[in-house]
Protein backbone atom coordinates (compact mmCIF):
# COMPACT_ATOMS: atom_id res chain seq x y z
CA UNK A 1 0.00 0.00 0.00
CA UNK A 2 2.59 1.96 0.54
CA UNK A 3 4.65 1.87 -2.54
CA UNK A 4 1.29 2.84 -4.38
CA UNK A 5 0.84 6.13 -2.33
CA UNK A 6 4.76 6.65 -2.89
CA UNK A 7 4.44 6.31 -6.69
CA UNK A 8 1.12 8.33 -7.25
CA UNK A 9 3.06 11.14 -5.15
CA UNK A 10 5.96 11.32 -7.10
CA UNK A 11 3.15 11.00 -10.48
CA UNK A 12 1.21 13.93 -9.18
CA UNK A 13 4.75 15.99 -8.31
CA UNK A 14 6.31 14.86 -11.84
CA UNK A 15 2.71 15.91 -13.31
CA UNK A 16 2.82 19.27 -11.27
CA UNK A 17 6.81 20.46 -11.77
CA UNK A 18 5.80 19.67 -15.65
CA UNK A 19 2.73 22.40 -15.85
CA UNK A 20 4.91 24.80 -13.77
CA UNK A 21 7.72 25.02 -16.57
CA UNK A 22 5.25 26.18 -18.87
CA UNK A 23 3.41 28.65 -16.98
CA UNK A 24 4.05 32.62 -17.33
CA UNK A 25 5.16 34.38 -14.81
CA UNK A 26 1.95 35.87 -13.31
CA UNK A 27 0.13 32.96 -13.53
CA UNK A 28 3.20 31.02 -11.50
CA UNK A 29 2.50 33.70 -9.14
CA UNK A 30 -1.53 33.31 -9.06
CA UNK A 31 -0.57 29.03 -8.78
CA UNK A 32 1.51 29.90 -5.64
CA UNK A 33 -0.68 32.05 -3.64
CA UNK A 34 -3.76 28.78 -4.67
CA UNK A 35 -1.60 26.49 -3.85
CA UNK A 36 -0.90 28.45 -0.38
CA UNK A 37 -3.89 28.77 0.22
CA UNK A 38 -5.25 25.34 -0.44
CA UNK A 39 -2.27 23.65 2.54
CA UNK A 40 -2.94 26.67 4.77
CA UNK A 41 -6.94 25.37 4.48
CA UNK A 42 -5.88 21.99 4.55
CA UNK A 43 -3.82 22.36 7.28
CA UNK A 44 -6.44 24.56 9.41
CA UNK A 45 -9.04 21.62 8.55
CA UNK A 46 -6.16 19.00 10.05
CA UNK A 47 -5.89 21.17 13.33
CA UNK A 48 -9.84 21.27 14.20
CA UNK A 49 -9.83 18.00 13.67
CA UNK A 50 -7.15 17.02 16.12
CA UNK A 51 -8.05 19.55 18.37
CA UNK A 52 -5.34 21.49 18.33
CA UNK A 53 -6.80 24.87 17.38
CA UNK A 54 -10.69 25.76 18.40
CA UNK A 55 -12.88 26.00 15.54
CA UNK A 56 -13.41 30.18 16.25
CA UNK A 57 -9.95 30.89 15.60
CA UNK A 58 -9.41 28.49 12.50
CA UNK A 59 -12.68 30.49 10.98
CA UNK A 60 -11.11 33.72 11.45
CA UNK A 61 -7.72 32.53 10.01
CA UNK A 62 -9.87 31.32 6.81
CA UNK A 63 -11.49 34.69 6.31
CA UNK A 64 -7.69 36.61 6.42
CA UNK A 65 -6.95 35.51 3.05
CA UNK A 66 -10.20 37.14 2.36
CA UNK A 67 -9.14 40.73 3.18
CA UNK A 68 -7.03 41.18 0.15
CA UNK A 69 -10.49 40.59 -1.95
CA UNK A 70 -11.96 42.99 0.00
CA UNK A 71 -11.39 46.33 -1.99
CA UNK A 72 -12.81 44.49 -4.92
CA UNK A 73 -15.75 43.70 -2.89
CA UNK A 74 -16.63 46.78 -1.54
CA UNK A 75 -17.69 48.24 -4.86
CA UNK A 76 -20.63 46.10 -5.10
CA UNK A 77 -21.70 47.50 -1.95
CA UNK A 78 -23.74 50.20 -3.12
CA UNK A 79 -25.65 47.41 -5.08
CA UNK A 80 -26.25 45.13 -1.97
CA UNK A 81 -27.78 48.25 0.05
CA UNK A 82 -30.34 49.21 -2.93
CA UNK A 83 -31.17 45.29 -3.39
CA UNK A 84 -31.55 45.13 0.50
CA UNK A 85 -33.67 48.66 0.05
CA UNK A 86 -35.85 47.44 -2.44
CA UNK A 87 -36.62 43.97 -0.36
CA UNK A 88 -38.06 46.29 2.22
CA UNK A 89 -40.27 48.34 0.19
CA UNK A 90 -41.67 44.99 -0.79
CA UNK A 91 -42.02 43.83 2.56
CA UNK A 92 -43.96 47.14 4.12
CA UNK A 93 -41.00 47.57 6.32
CA UNK A 94 -39.33 50.61 4.82
CA UNK A 95 -42.52 52.66 3.78
CA UNK A 96 -45.04 54.45 6.33
CA UNK A 97 -48.43 52.92 6.08
CA UNK A 98 -51.34 55.36 6.44
CA UNK A 99 -53.00 52.76 8.86
CA UNK A 100 -50.19 52.34 11.24
CA UNK A 101 -49.49 53.91 14.47
CA UNK A 102 -46.80 56.44 14.77
CA UNK A 103 -43.54 55.55 14.87
CA UNK A 104 -44.52 52.84 12.17
CA UNK A 105 -42.44 54.96 9.44
CA UNK A 106 -39.53 54.53 9.52
CA UNK A 107 -37.76 56.88 6.08
CA UNK A 108 -38.73 59.83 7.51
CA UNK A 109 -41.61 60.67 5.35
CA UNK A 110 -44.17 61.45 8.16
CA UNK A 111 -48.07 61.81 6.92
CA UNK A 112 -49.66 64.97 8.37
CA UNK A 113 -52.41 62.87 10.34
CA UNK A 114 -49.26 61.00 12.12
CA UNK A 115 -47.89 64.75 12.78
CA UNK A 116 -50.83 65.40 14.24
CA UNK A 117 -51.21 62.31 16.51
CA UNK A 118 -47.62 62.48 17.99
CA UNK A 119 -47.98 66.04 18.48
CA UNK A 120 -51.79 65.63 20.15
CA UNK A 121 -53.23 68.18 17.73
CA UNK A 122 -56.17 68.72 15.25
CA UNK A 123 -55.65 68.63 11.59
CA UNK A 124 -55.93 72.27 10.97
CA UNK A 125 -55.12 73.86 13.95
CA UNK A 126 -53.39 76.85 14.27
CA UNK A 127 -49.36 77.40 14.00
CA UNK A 128 -49.19 78.77 17.63
CA UNK A 129 -51.01 75.62 18.49
CA UNK A 130 -48.68 73.27 17.01
CA UNK A 131 -45.61 75.14 18.45
CA UNK A 132 -46.77 75.12 21.79
CA UNK A 133 -47.69 71.26 21.94
CA UNK A 134 -44.12 70.62 20.58
CA UNK A 135 -42.51 72.95 22.79
CA UNK A 136 -44.85 71.07 25.85
CA UNK A 137 -43.63 67.42 24.98
CA UNK A 138 -40.24 68.42 24.11
CA UNK A 139 -39.86 69.84 27.72
CA UNK A 140 -41.02 66.50 28.49
CA UNK A 141 -38.85 64.02 26.16
CA UNK A 142 -36.21 65.91 25.24
CA UNK A 143 -33.12 63.62 25.77
CA UNK A 144 -31.47 66.33 28.36
CA UNK A 145 -34.49 65.47 30.60
CA UNK A 146 -34.36 62.08 30.73
CA UNK A 147 -36.00 61.23 26.93
CA UNK A 148 -34.52 60.13 24.00
CA UNK A 149 -33.36 61.10 20.84
CA UNK A 150 -35.72 58.72 18.61
CA UNK A 151 -38.55 60.84 20.53
CA UNK A 152 -37.33 64.02 20.30
CA UNK A 153 -36.62 64.00 16.59
CA UNK A 154 -40.14 62.34 15.69
CA UNK A 155 -41.11 65.47 17.75
CA UNK A 156 -39.24 68.12 15.49
CA UNK A 157 -40.29 65.93 11.89
CA UNK A 158 -43.73 66.04 13.26
CA UNK A 159 -43.15 70.04 13.90
CA UNK A 160 -41.84 70.21 10.49
CA UNK A 161 -44.40 68.33 8.78
CA UNK A 162 -47.42 70.32 9.48
CA UNK A 163 -45.98 73.67 9.99
CA UNK A 164 -43.82 73.05 6.22
CA UNK A 165 -47.99 72.52 4.80
CA UNK A 166 -49.02 75.54 6.05
CA UNK A 167 -45.71 77.26 4.22
CA UNK A 168 -45.65 75.51 0.87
Amino acid sequence: MQWILGIALAAAVFVILKQWGALSAEKKKAATWKVILVVGGALLVFMVLTGRIHVLTAAVAAVIPLLRKLPALLKFAPEINRFMGSKQREDGHAQGNDHAGPGADLVGQMSEREACDILGVKAGCAEEDIVMAHRRLMQKLHPDRGGNDYLAAKLNEAKQVLLGKRHA
